[in-house]
Protein backbone atom coordinates (compact mmCIF):
# COMPACT_ATOMS: atom_id res chain seq x y z
CA UNK A 1 0.00 0.00 0.00
CA UNK A 2 1.67 3.20 -1.21
CA UNK A 3 -1.04 5.58 -0.03
CA UNK A 4 -2.16 6.84 3.39
CA UNK A 5 -5.63 6.12 4.80
CA UNK A 6 -6.67 7.41 8.23
CA UNK A 7 -7.87 4.72 10.61
CA UNK A 8 -11.47 5.91 10.34
CA UNK A 9 -11.52 5.80 6.53
CA UNK A 10 -13.38 2.95 4.81
CA UNK A 11 -11.82 1.59 1.62
CA UNK A 12 -13.94 -1.01 -0.17
CA UNK A 13 -12.49 -3.84 -2.26
CA UNK A 14 -11.56 -3.46 -5.92
CA UNK A 15 -10.38 0.15 -5.73
CA UNK A 16 -7.28 1.44 -7.48
CA UNK A 17 -5.55 4.09 -5.38
CA UNK A 18 -2.39 5.77 -6.63
CA UNK A 19 0.92 6.33 -4.90
CA UNK A 20 1.13 9.19 -2.42
CA UNK A 21 -2.63 9.68 -2.13
CA UNK A 22 -3.98 10.67 1.30
CA UNK A 23 -7.44 9.69 2.51
CA UNK A 24 -8.56 11.42 5.70
CA UNK A 25 -11.05 11.00 8.57
CA UNK A 26 -14.44 9.32 7.98
CA UNK A 27 -13.97 9.15 4.20
CA UNK A 28 -15.53 6.26 2.24
CA UNK A 29 -14.00 5.06 -1.02
CA UNK A 30 -16.42 2.63 -2.67
CA UNK A 31 -15.75 -0.36 -4.90
CA UNK A 32 -14.59 0.12 -8.47
CA UNK A 33 -13.08 3.60 -8.01
CA UNK A 34 -9.91 4.71 -9.71
CA UNK A 35 -7.96 7.36 -7.80
CA UNK A 36 -4.71 8.71 -9.22
CA UNK A 37 -1.39 9.54 -7.62
CA UNK A 38 -0.91 12.27 -4.98
CA UNK A 39 -4.61 12.95 -4.50
CA UNK A 40 -5.90 14.37 -1.21
CA UNK A 41 -9.39 13.36 -0.01
CA UNK A 42 -10.45 15.45 2.99
CA UNK A 43 -12.64 14.58 5.94
CA UNK A 44 -16.09 13.06 5.34
CA UNK A 45 -15.65 12.57 1.59
CA UNK A 46 -17.55 9.87 -0.32
CA UNK A 47 -16.23 8.48 -3.59
CA UNK A 48 -19.02 6.39 -5.15
CA UNK A 49 -18.54 3.26 -7.27
CA UNK A 50 -16.74 3.63 -10.61
CA UNK A 51 -15.73 7.28 -10.08
CA UNK A 52 -12.47 8.22 -11.80
CA UNK A 53 -10.08 10.78 -10.30
CA UNK A 54 -6.89 11.75 -12.10
CA UNK A 55 -3.58 12.61 -10.47
CA UNK A 56 -3.24 15.40 -7.89
CA UNK A 57 -6.99 15.86 -7.37
CA UNK A 58 -7.74 17.78 -4.16
CA UNK A 59 -11.13 17.18 -2.53
CA UNK A 60 -11.99 19.28 0.51
CA UNK A 61 -14.21 18.21 3.42
CA UNK A 62 -17.84 17.06 3.04
CA UNK A 63 -17.86 16.34 -0.71
CA UNK A 64 -19.63 13.37 -2.33
CA UNK A 65 -18.39 12.42 -5.78
CA UNK A 66 -21.14 10.29 -7.30
CA UNK A 67 -21.03 7.55 -9.93
CA UNK A 68 -20.78 9.15 -13.36
CA UNK A 69 -18.30 11.85 -12.34
CA UNK A 70 -14.84 11.95 -13.90
CA UNK A 71 -12.23 14.44 -12.67
CA UNK A 72 -9.07 14.81 -14.71
CA UNK A 73 -5.64 15.71 -13.26
CA UNK A 74 -5.19 18.70 -10.93
CA UNK A 75 -8.90 19.26 -10.24
CA UNK A 76 -9.83 21.10 -7.01
CA UNK A 77 -13.21 20.44 -5.34
CA UNK A 78 -14.01 22.98 -2.62
CA UNK A 79 -15.61 22.29 0.76
CA UNK A 80 -19.20 20.99 0.65
CA UNK A 81 -19.57 21.39 -3.11
CA UNK A 82 -22.17 19.05 -4.65
CA UNK A 83 -22.39 16.84 -7.72
CA UNK A 84 -25.63 15.25 -8.92
CA UNK A 85 -25.89 12.22 -11.19
CA UNK A 86 -29.60 11.88 -12.06
CA UNK A 87 -31.56 14.59 -13.91
CA UNK A 88 -34.98 13.76 -12.44
CA UNK A 89 -34.54 11.84 -9.16
CA UNK A 90 -37.57 10.31 -7.44
CA UNK A 91 -37.48 8.29 -4.25
CA UNK A 92 -40.02 5.79 -5.56
CA UNK A 93 -38.35 5.31 -8.99
CA UNK A 94 -35.13 3.32 -9.23
CA UNK A 95 -32.81 5.09 -11.68
CA UNK A 96 -29.63 3.12 -10.99
CA UNK A 97 -27.91 2.54 -14.27
CA UNK A 98 -29.27 5.84 -15.63
CA UNK A 99 -26.51 7.98 -14.14
CA UNK A 100 -25.51 10.92 -16.31
CA UNK A 101 -21.81 11.58 -16.89
CA UNK A 102 -20.17 14.78 -15.64
CA UNK A 103 -16.63 15.62 -16.78
CA UNK A 104 -14.35 18.04 -14.94
CA UNK A 105 -11.35 18.80 -17.14
CA UNK A 106 -7.72 19.22 -16.10
CA UNK A 107 -6.94 21.97 -13.62
CA UNK A 108 -10.53 23.15 -13.08
CA UNK A 109 -11.53 24.42 -9.62
CA UNK A 110 -14.99 24.29 -8.09
CA UNK A 111 -15.63 26.60 -5.14
CA UNK A 112 -17.18 25.87 -1.75
CA UNK A 113 -20.90 25.01 -1.75
CA UNK A 114 -21.16 25.08 -5.56
CA UNK A 115 -23.63 22.67 -7.18
CA UNK A 116 -22.86 20.89 -10.44
CA UNK A 117 -25.98 19.54 -12.17
CA UNK A 118 -25.10 16.30 -13.95
CA UNK A 119 -24.41 16.02 -17.65
CA UNK A 120 -22.10 19.02 -17.98
CA UNK A 121 -18.48 19.40 -18.96
CA UNK A 122 -16.35 21.89 -17.05
CA UNK A 123 -13.48 23.06 -19.26
CA UNK A 124 -9.83 22.92 -18.33
CA UNK A 125 -8.69 25.51 -15.78
CA UNK A 126 -12.22 26.90 -15.43
CA UNK A 127 -12.99 28.48 -12.05
CA UNK A 128 -16.45 27.94 -10.56
CA UNK A 129 -17.19 30.50 -7.82
CA UNK A 130 -18.39 29.59 -4.34
CA UNK A 131 -22.11 28.82 -4.26
CA UNK A 132 -22.52 28.79 -8.05
CA UNK A 133 -25.09 26.45 -9.61
CA UNK A 134 -23.76 25.04 -12.87
CA UNK A 135 -26.46 23.83 -15.26
CA UNK A 136 -24.60 23.92 -18.62
CA UNK A 137 -21.14 23.34 -20.06
CA UNK A 138 -18.38 25.71 -18.96
CA UNK A 139 -15.64 26.81 -21.36
CA UNK A 140 -11.93 26.34 -20.63
CA UNK A 141 -10.48 29.21 -18.53
CA UNK A 142 -13.97 30.59 -17.84
CA UNK A 143 -14.81 32.29 -14.53
CA UNK A 144 -18.43 31.63 -13.55
CA UNK A 145 -20.48 32.73 -10.54
CA UNK A 146 -24.09 32.86 -9.39
CA UNK A 147 -27.32 30.89 -9.61
CA UNK A 148 -27.64 29.91 -12.35
CA UNK A 149 -23.90 30.22 -13.02
CA UNK A 150 -22.98 32.85 -15.58
CA UNK A 151 -19.61 33.72 -17.00
CA UNK A 152 -18.06 36.94 -15.69
CA UNK A 153 -14.59 36.68 -17.18
CA UNK A 154 -11.59 34.50 -17.86
CA UNK A 155 -8.85 33.14 -15.58
CA UNK A 156 -5.29 31.96 -16.01
CA UNK A 157 -3.90 28.52 -15.20
CA UNK A 158 -2.92 30.06 -11.84
CA UNK A 159 -6.50 31.22 -11.20
CA UNK A 160 -6.03 34.98 -11.70
CA UNK A 161 -8.67 37.01 -13.54
CA UNK A 162 -7.34 38.01 -16.96
CA UNK A 163 -7.52 41.59 -18.26
CA UNK A 164 -7.29 41.69 -22.04
CA UNK A 165 -5.69 44.62 -23.89
CA UNK A 166 -6.72 46.11 -27.25
CA UNK A 167 -4.91 43.24 -29.00
CA UNK A 168 -7.07 40.77 -27.03
CA UNK A 169 -4.02 39.54 -25.09
CA UNK A 170 -3.55 39.23 -21.34
CA UNK A 171 -0.76 38.22 -18.96
CA UNK A 172 -1.10 36.26 -15.74
CA UNK A 173 0.37 38.43 -12.95
CA UNK A 174 1.84 35.39 -11.18
CA UNK A 175 3.17 33.11 -13.93
CA UNK A 176 3.58 35.78 -16.65
CA UNK A 177 2.06 33.34 -19.13
CA UNK A 178 0.24 35.09 -21.96
CA UNK A 179 -3.27 34.39 -23.24
CA UNK A 180 -5.24 35.40 -26.32
CA UNK A 181 -9.01 35.92 -26.52
CA UNK A 182 -10.63 34.93 -29.81
CA UNK A 183 -13.74 37.07 -29.91
CA UNK A 184 -15.15 35.23 -32.94
CA UNK A 185 -15.32 31.92 -31.05
CA UNK A 186 -15.43 33.41 -27.52
CA UNK A 187 -12.54 31.22 -26.39
CA UNK A 188 -9.23 31.81 -24.65
CA UNK A 189 -5.97 30.05 -25.40
CA UNK A 190 -2.61 30.01 -23.70
CA UNK A 191 -0.10 31.40 -26.20
CA UNK A 192 3.13 30.87 -24.30
CA UNK A 193 3.86 28.29 -21.69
Amino acid sequence: MNYFAHGTAVIDDNCQIGDGTKIWHFTHVMSGCTIGNTCNLGQNVVISPDVVLGNNVKIQNNVSVYTGVVCEDDVFLGPSMVFTNVINPRSHVNRRGQYVRTLVRKGASIGANATIVCGVEIGEYALIGAGAVVTKNIKPYALVVGNPARQTGWVSVYGHKLKFDVNQEAECPESHQRYRLDKATDTVMLIDK
